[in-house]
């Protein structure tokens, strides 16, 4: 996407989280594969997640400052299991970088952005600014202003991630820019949320849905997708389209008349028309791949998983994960149909083979197009 925007005349800026890896051979030099080397002007964040080390400020291609202090690792109490709470693993750690400091540190860096594109290029000026925050991934970390906002750390935690993200929008107002900018809010997977959370704080972080984050079920993957565009999408309004992430990147470049992804971005399918409320048809079906490597067909309101269980954290994490193996005479792999059933409690696999059968034969073709596709 940055890439693209570039090329239409948008100065394009990342701050947060990147976690597609960079080239790392040593912290005093530079760091090759991150966002300045896929069209982004500017970047400021981190490599990975704030649990996981090493731990350290990326501004371009360079570390800010090394990791080379050490942090312990830490985990909460109960309630809490082992991955949820304030959690993150043991490492090295830049002198310049506290945990709880990274949310707030990023959403200042973001403002900052949004100030210098209207103070340098004016208001007018195209800007494209990626800003991916580590949270509310663990650690739960809000800050003391925060605590007690809910009834437990993580919706404290969320609270302040949402006043973060009003500091950016407010930002957008102060510049005389929010009237003519796209801001699309999501998340990159579900929560890290059980069974036992629900019955002890009375809420349900995936909404009715089966499964959590890593799942091939849809608590696993299905995000909210939010956007605010002043004067082209009514506030309020809503479309059960269905979309997939990789669909922004033709989205943006129908949105800014760039034909450069026809024929090259096989796994993406504008949504344009849906933004702007008007009547678009199916997207075509697409594949899902849970933690533990489930592959999932979505084809209209028809639901593939190729093998029984969650194939993420349903069914456990790291070392205590138990893939579930299918009853003798039960089904090997999963159906729902969503449209009537989208908390997934009733596997019509052995009831409508017809439909398994069709949406295994897609699966076969979208695994040798992309096959076919990696190879050129």
């Amino acid at each position: 996407m940055a890439s693209l925007l570039k090329q239409s005349g948008y100065h394009t800026a990342m701050v947060g989280k990147w976690h597609l890896g960079f080239n790392e051979a040593g912290y005093d030099r530079p760091l090759p594969g991150g966002p300045v080397d896929v069209g982004f002007d500017t970047f400021f964040g981190i490599r990975a997640s704030t649990d996981i080390p090493p731990y350290f400020y990326i501004r371009g291609d360079q570390a800010v400052v090394p990791p080379l202090a050490q942090i312990e690792a830490n985990r909460s109490n109960a309630p809490w299991n082992r991955i949820q709470g304030e959690f993150w693993r043991e490492g090295a750690i830049a002198p310049d970088l506290q945990l709880e400091d990274v949310l707030p540190r990023f959403t200042a860096e973001a403002v900052e952005v949004i100030r210098e594109h209207r103070k340098l290029r004016g208001p007018s000026a195209p800007l494209f600014l990626y800003l991916a925050y580590p949270a509310p991934h663990t650690p739960w970390l809000p800050a003391p202003e925060f605590e007690g906002t809910t009834n437990n750390l993580y919706g404290d935690f969320v609270v302040m991630v949402d006043d973060m993200i009003g500091q950016v929008l407010a930002a957008l107002e102060e510049t005389g820019m929010a009237e003519e900018t796209l801001v699309i809010f999501s998340s990159d997977n579900g929560p890290v949320w059980y069974d036992k959370d629900r019955a002890q704080f009375g809420h349900d972080a995936v909404g009715g849905l089966r499964g959590l984050k890593g799942d091939a079920y849809e608590g696993g993957h299905r995000m909210p997708f939010m956007v605010r565009w002043p004067g082209k999408i009514d506030p309020g309004r809503t479309s059960a389209h269905t979309i997939c992430f990789t669909d922004v990147l033709s989205t943006l470049a129908e949105l800014t008349g760039h034909t450069g992804v026809e024929g090259k971005a096989i796994d993406s399918v504008s949504f344009y028309p849906t933004l702007l409320g008007e009547e678009q048809t199916e997207r075509e079906a697409f594949l899902i791949v849970s933690a533990k490597g489930h592959q999932t067909v979505r084809m209209g309101k028809w639901k593939y998983i190729d093998q029984p269980g969650s194939g993420g954290f349903s069914d456990g994490f790291g070392d205590t994960y138990r893939p579930v193996s299918p009853d003798d005479d039960g089904p090997q792999v999963q159906l729902y149909d969503l449209s009537v059933d989208p908390n997934e409690k009733m596997n019509l696999a052995t009831k409508r083979p017809e439909i398994v059968e069709r949406l295994a034969s897609e699966l076969q073709r979208i695994r040798s197009q992309t096959e076919s596709n990696s190879a050129r």
